[in-house]
């Protein structure tokens, strides 16, 4: 699987070897690294860009209004991925470290624990999104193109919740089993499928932004189905075999497996929960500088999003590669991956924020009709300030890895909300209300991930993670299938 010809494999790689020959990592977890990581970078910019795609299908359909609504709507689909997340984190903790004492009995039941735990969850989320989806719209913006097509959109899509809180499960399983090729067949291969249905539903039979929300919706489906099929069955026709299988009738209400999915998900679900949430206030700030300023910030943030995807691989592999060794017992090995996995995502990160550095003029262009528009010059000095911003990502996932297989996960959960709360939003705020103006959206991007990096990186240095691990995996887990 690790020698597919992919030309994301191959930038990653290079780049581990070229910093394997400087003396920052060794070759071999180098290349193991790479194996992990990649895939899950291309899962990350297929869905990333499809999230960019929709938001350019709509703004080319329905214009201005359309985007920002559609931006707005998205804060609030973002809770499936921070609930779902929250249990996925505790999922590939301790799926990993089960994997690596071959302990399958405790893989099983972690699996089982965290499907329903993120069932019982998000329906709630899927009700309450359902029955006020433009009264949520309106505490944000008092754009009424953008609350009318944002909750039409929003009422459509948060059917999807449950199932994208699902998907994060099947990847975690996976990537935790040493697996991230599959899951990243099986959530890129949906990006794909949410592309198709989009263009036909918004141009083809002129559905708009309902179309874009049914699209999501059905393309959400299609990937539970296949992660079931695979983790039941062993295989899926297309896929292949699948690292690991989960019998369906076993125990799904485990106490102990809950209570601890529950101690390592919380820190992880506050944490994505800080980001999402922040998002809401941000948003009603930007809504302030006018509706421009709102769209070029929706269309940064898309460009933001695919730009931040080598995070999804550097962190899960670290998450992955780290927990295998501390299930194995060895520490020491477990400390050389956090360290290099922090060196190798901060140099991906930099190539990654030059190229979009030097392209994002013509990248923004792709969001509008009217290059003329007021929000194209705004939208290229936010993806400015968004590639200085992404760098320290690749300190702040890459530290954040470790800390989320040893169950250590209060302290990225800290880092994250004191950022964007503590410095990200009134940094927002000042720009609204102050001569600071734009800048206070610049420096925003920059604190969202310079004060995460400062923190995850201080927390894994200190080495108490290692400690905290002993309690969880195999090890912490006693009860029957």
């Amino acid at each position: 699987m690790s020698r597919v010809p992919n030309p994301v494999r191959l930038l990653v790689l290079w780049v581990g070897l070229a910093l394997s020959r400087a003396g920052l990592i060794d070759r071999h977890r180098a290349r193991r690294i790479t194996d992990l990581a990649w895939p899950r970078v291309v899962t990350g910019i297929a869905r990333m860009s499809k999230n960019a795609v929709d938001v350019a299908m709509v703004g080319i359909a329905a214009g201005s209004g359309a985007i920002a609504g559609v931006g707005f709507a998205g804060s609030y689909w973002g809770l499936a991925f921070a609930v779902g997340g929250g249990i996925a984190g505790g999922t590939i903790a301790l799926v990993s470290q089960s994997f690596g004492a071959d302990a399958d009995r405790e893989l099983g039941r972690a699996v089982r624990s965290s499907v329903l735990l993120v069932v019982v969850l998000t329906l709630p989320i899927t009700a309450g999104l359902w029955a006020f989806s433009t009264g949520l719209l309106d505490l944000i913006s008092n754009d009424p193109e953008a609350i009318e097509l944002g909750g039409r959109y929003l009422r459509v899509v948060s059917v999807g919740v449950p199932f994208a809180a699902l998907n994060l499960i099947g990847s975690r399983v996976l990537v935790g089993a040493d697996d991230a090729y599959t899951a990243m067949l099986a959530r890129a291969g949906g990006a794909v499928v949410n592309v198709g249905i989009n263009a036909v539903l918004i141009f083809g039979l002129d559905m708009g932004v309902v179309g874009a929300a049914i699209g999501t919706v059905l393309s959400n489906v299609v990937v539970t189905a296949t992660f079931a099929t695979g983790l039941v069955a062993g295989r899926v026709p297309g896929l292949g075999s699948f690292p690991v299988t989960v019998s369906p009738t076993g125990v799904y209400v485990d106490v102990g497996m809950a209570r601890q999915l529950v101690s390592i998900g919380l820190p992880v679900m506050g944490r994505n929960l800080a980001w999402r949430l922040a998002d809401f206030p941000l948003l009603a700030i930007v809504d302030v500088f006018g509706q421009n300023t709102a769209a070029a910030y929706v269309i940064a943030r898309r460009i933001w999003g695919v730009m931040n995807t080598p995070g999804w691989g550097f962190g899960l592999a670290s998450s992955s590669l780290v927990g295998q060794e501390l299930g194995d017992g060895d520490e020491r090995t477990a400390e050389a991956y956090g360290h290099e996995i922090v060196r190798f995502a901060v140099a991906v990160y930099a190539v990654s924020a030059l190229l979009v550095f030097l392209f994002a003029e013509p990248i923004v262009l792709a969001f509008v009709d009217d290059p003329t528009t007021a929000t194209v010059p705004i939208a290229v000095s936010l993806v400015y300030a968004a590639c200085a911003a992404t760098v320290l990502q690749g300190v702040s996932k890459g530290a954040a890895g470790p800390l989320d297989a040893s169950g250590d996960t209060r302290w990225p959960f800290y880092s994250q909300a004191i950022g964007m709360f503590g410095v990200s939003i009134p940094l927002a705020y000042l720009g609204a209300t102050t001569s600071l103006g734009l800048w206070g959206l610049y420096l925003a991007f920059v604190a969202e991930t310079a004060v995460p990096a400062a923190i995850n990186y201080h927390r894994f240095s200190t080495g108490k993670w290692k400690v905290i691990s002993r309690s969880y995996g195999p090890r912490g887990v006693t009860g029957d299938d």
